[in-house]
């Protein structure tokens, strides 16, 4: 069992920069697959990015490449997520989720475990 709280989200202007952590429990964090997701009101949830289990290996969704920043710390049990020069379309709530892989998944499906979400705001 793994559990995961994400934190960091907020208000921020267009251009802006936040970053997101999720903490995970459980003492196999460093076996699993980790995403970040995103589903904004009326939207589906979608991808923004994964990082495999040893960090070696990342994805990144068309349209946060080059802005946004996955990494992970596995002696922390932490993910994080750099977001910087922020849109407005970005707005969303972020939701961490962790998955057995192999490789790293867009589909929701594939994650085991999820966080309840920060909303992050990006005003124009």
């Amino acid at each position: 069992q793994v559990q995961l709280v994400e934190s960091g989200g907020g208000l921020v202007q267009a251009g802006g920069s936040l970053r997101l952590s999720c903490a995970a429990s459980g003492r196999t964090f460093s076996t699993y697959v980790m995403g970040w997701f995103r589903q904004a009101p009326g939207k589906e949830r979608e991808i923004v990015t994964g990082i495999n289990w040893s960090g070696g290996t990342t994805y990144y969704a068309d349209s946060v490449k080059g802005r946004f920043t996955i990494s992970r710390d596995n002696a922390k049990n932490t993910v994080y997520l750099q977001m910087n020069s922020l849109k407005p379309e970005d707005t969303a709530v972020y939701y961490c989720a962790a998955g057995r892989g192999p490789g790293i998944s867009a589909r929701p499906i594939r994650y085991d475990y999820w966080g309840q979400g920060t909303q992050v705001t990006v005003s124009s």
